[in-house]
């Protein structure tokens, strides 16, 4: 009887009979859709490999976002160098203070194998800081005992000067024989207008035997224009370094950092000195480490601006210091055939820190940008650019047995996205040296007078000031 009144109906209001039929169709059509959806809803919230909370889950730069399920990243093998200056400045700190309220650094869950006696399990591996992801509203579901916050997991975001100190500046064991290696705290000081000192501590040679040892290297400017140079090798046995922090002995020299102020000291030739340096806040620059086969070649610097008080003696006469200009950078690595190019200035509102190396005298590929510039203002990195060359201009003959000229002033247009950065420098002084492992090069350390001009996150920036820069040119 229904098949009977279901036909006869069909046939009598045929029109009727489809718009009824479409409209369950389209119901039927959805309700298959939401039900997809929720189900698949379901088995995402119970994926293991789920990033959760906050507002913003910030990827490096070039991943591919279509490679990725939605809020998961299982079977992705990739991290994000320096994470720890990433959240410290350039996401969290005090210039992002109004519109970030935290971080949470995730190391995603990854699959392991874990070896217990003959057995061997699969499981699921990651790492947070428990209480970030506590404030990020996506702790752990905790079944047994505690999970929260070690003294580690506290120095990761808000370490004691100390512990940050130690993290960035500490020396390293090469673990391959390499004549060729060397390890230094660099630092300068800026007395007066005309007068600065160069104060080098370092370690090198092969340090898997016993061919290795220490030197203590000061330049000092005159006031009159002339360059003293002091040096002094030291046996290994009278060496001391330490691997886990800044700490270094040559002999009675040293250098020792606590609680984020360093203390170096030392007598070579008639120079001797004694002072404390400390530190900028936000000014430094985090650990950079570059690999290519035997090459090795890493470099920090620890205190971009600084300020130095203490003494300098030359020849018995001695002069105080009162919160004077200073910097301090450490470098190693393999410096066979090493070239670079190097400079630290500060100005009124700005710092900046522009650098590269290059192993052997193979030019940059077209259109590379082998070189970066970090400019500075109080809260810390601005931003970071990229260039290809450090232009030179002009020649100045060079007093001295080397016979060598410098350029009269330097350029370079460095650019992040949208932002440009013009540097232009004139070069008011120059010490030009050969070192034995520079292909033959001459090495020019020079102060000079800087200008730029450009944009940094899209605003306008200005200034000038001093710096000190570093540039190898060919032997004549």
């Amino acid at each position: 009887m229904r098949w009977t009144l279901a036909i006869r109906h069909l046939l009598v209001r045929p029109g009727r009979a489809l718009v009824l039929l479409v409209g369950y169709a389209i119901g039927v059509a959805v309700m298959i859709v939401l039900l997809s959806v929720g189900t698949a809803m379901l088995e995402q919230s119970r994926d293991v490999a789920l990033v959760g909370g906050g507002d913003l889950t910030v990827l490096p730069e070039g991943i591919d976002l279509e490679a990725l399920r939605t809020g998961g990243m299982t079977g992705l093998f990739f991290g994000i160098d320096r994470a720890r200056f990433v959240t410290r400045q350039l996401l969290g700190g005090p210039r992002h203070a109004d519109v970030v309220r935290t971080l949470a650094p995730v190391l995603e869950q990854k699959w392991a194998l874990l070896h217990v006696g003959d057995t061997t399990w699969s499981v699921r591996a990651g790492g947070e800081l428990p209480d970030a992801m506590r404030e990020l509203g996506s702790a752990a579901a905790v079944v047994e005992g505690r999970w929260e916050n070690g003294p580690q997991d506290r120095d990761w975001r808000t370490p004691s000067a100390q512990a940050f100190y130690d993290e960035i500046d500490r020396f390293h064991r090469p673990t391959m024989g390499d004549s060729t290696w060397g390890e230094w705290h660099y630092v300068n000081l800026v007395v007066s207008d005309q007068e600065w000192w160069y104060i080098t501590f370092l370690v090198g040679g092969d340090m898997t035997t016993e061919r290795w040892g220490g030197q203590l290297l000061v330049t000092r400017r005159r006031p009159d224009g002339v360059h003293e140079r002091y040096v002094e090798n030291i046996a290994r046995e009278a060496v001391t370094l330490d691997t886990a922090r800044a700490d270094l002995s040559l002999g009675t020299n040293s250098v020792t950092q606590r609680d984020g102020v360093y203390q170096v000291a030392g007598a070579v030739g008639a120079a001797r000195f004694r002072f404390t340096l400390t530190p900028d806040r936000h000014r430094y620059f985090p650990p950079v480490e570059l690999r290519a086969g035997e090459f090795r070649s890493g470099y920090v610097v620890p205190a971009v601006t600084a300020s130095a008080s203490g003494e300098l003696c030359v020849a018995g006469a001695c002069s105080a210091l009162a919160s004077i200009p200073a910097y301090h950078d450490h470098n190693w690595g393999s410096w066979r055939e090493v070239t670079w190019e190097w400079g630290t200035a500060r100005g009124a509102n700005h710092a900046l820190l522009y650098g590269g190396v290059r192993q052997g005298s193979a030019p940059s590929a077209r259109g590379s940008a082998p070189f970066f510039l970090a400019l500075f203002d109080t809260l810390g990195v601005q931003q970071v650019y990229r260039f290809r060359e450090v232009a030179g201009f002009g020649q100045r003959r060079i007093p001295g047995e080397l016979n060598a000229t410098a350029p009269d002033s330097l350029r370079l247009v460095a650019t992040r996205f949208a932002d440009t950065l013009d540097l232009r420098i004139r070069v008011v002084d120059v010490h030009a040296t050969r070192p034995p492992n520079g292909g033959g090069r001459v090495f020019l350390q020079m102060r000079g007078a800087w200008t730029l001009r450009g944009t940094a996150a899209g605003a306008a920036v200005a200034d000038s000031g001093r710096g000190f820069f570093e540039k190898w040119v060919e032997a004549p």
